[in-house]
């Protein structure tokens, strides 16, 4: 008997893992990269292999953000986070997959209540819709005990007595039951979703107002300073060593549209839109200087022409930031 497990590299997803594999259950980790979670997947595997479950990484970036983050049935949270849409196009995915990876059914690490938006009762059963699981295949080992039973349930491939009862917000139960099944790493209770936060929205919204957005232009709205010029050019100013490596890794891809602003000094990495008019031009050129280490009027190369700039304070900058 095997499982695919839904797994975000955090605790109840672990606590979800063992919980199962304990009762003699294959488990697979399948963390479903919609390209707005983390991306550490070396430490993701880690913490898989620990509850006792293999790891693969599942890339559905493009079509989730047609799919479900630009046009959810259920709409967003606090931020735009389509947090019960989400849900149902991960378990969707993950049903789809069960049979060439010779899996029988899928967990999750949810606690019934425990998210106010996605993990109500009556979230759980929208859930169940959008992932089209006519089979009642979806078994949530942490809360199994307050839900009617599932097919895995009902067929006896887990004993449901084994299961448990978990519910609302505390944590206290989960913690002592990582204690007894002895991890010695697990991710702390924060959410690391990045559509829950309300400066990311703002990044989306505003990219969305001037341009369509696609998955490879998408992941350059985790890092960097934002900013959009006068005439609707995007700008990204990384804000430290780490971000600028980034950005560049990411824009050696070919579908980026945007290209990087030279100036010929140490500091922080610079990216405009390709298509930037010639005033944004010579604007983000003089952003640019503000924040390399030694700033000072100098020319500044972008798409192979070249610019002379003045220095802008960081002050000045600032009123061209998207917060």
């Amino acid at each position: 008997m095997k499982a695919l497990a839904l797994f975000s590299g955090g605790l109840d997803s672990m606590l979800a893992i063992t919980t199962i594999a304990k009762q003699g259950i294959e488990v697979e980790a399948i963390h479903i990269d919609t390209g707005f979670g983390g991306s550490n997947f070396e430490l993701l595997k880690r913490r898989a292999n620990m509850a006792g479950a293999s790891f693969r990484v599942v890339d559905i970036s493009s079509a989730y953000l047609q799919d479900v983050l630009l046009n959810p049935k259920y709409g967003y949270g606090k931020a735009i986070n389509p947090c019960i849409d989400c849900h149902g196009y991960m378990f969707k995915t993950a049903l789809s997959m069960c049979e060439d990876l010779g899996a029988s059914f899928v967990i999750s690490g949810e606690v019934l209540g425990q998210r106010p938006m996605s993990q109500r009762a009556q979230a759980l059963n929208s859930v169940a819709k959008l992932s089209e699981d006519k089979d009642n295949k979806i078994l949530r080992p942490l809360s199994a005990k307050l839900l009617a039973p599932t097919l895995p349930e009902i067929n006896g491939w887990v004993d449901r007595e084994k299961l448990l009862d978990f519910s609302g917000r505390g944590r206290t139960r989960q913690m002592e039951l990582a204690n007894i099944y002895g991890y010695s790493d697990y991710e702390s209770p924060a959410g690391g979703c990045l559509l829950t936060l309300q400066a990311y929205k703002n990044k989306i919204q505003d990219y969305l107002k001037y341009d369509t957005l696609d998955s490879e232009n998408a992941k350059l709205l985790r890092y960097g300073r934002h900013l959009r010029l006068p005439n609707n050019a995007k700008m990204i100013i990384s804000r430290d060593e780490a971000e600028g490596i980034k950005i560049l890794e990411l824009l050696a891809n070919e579908n980026v549209k945007m290209s990087e602003i030279k100036t010929g000094l140490i500091g922080a990495i610079s990216l405009l839109d390709n298509n930037a008019s010639l005033d944004d031009i010579n604007l983000a050129c003089s952003l640019a200087l503000a924040y390399a280490k030694s700033p000072d009027d100098k020319e500044c190369e972008f798409k192979g022409q070249k610019y002379f700039a003045k220095a802008l304070s960081k002050n000045d900058a600032k009123k061209y930031f998207i917060v």
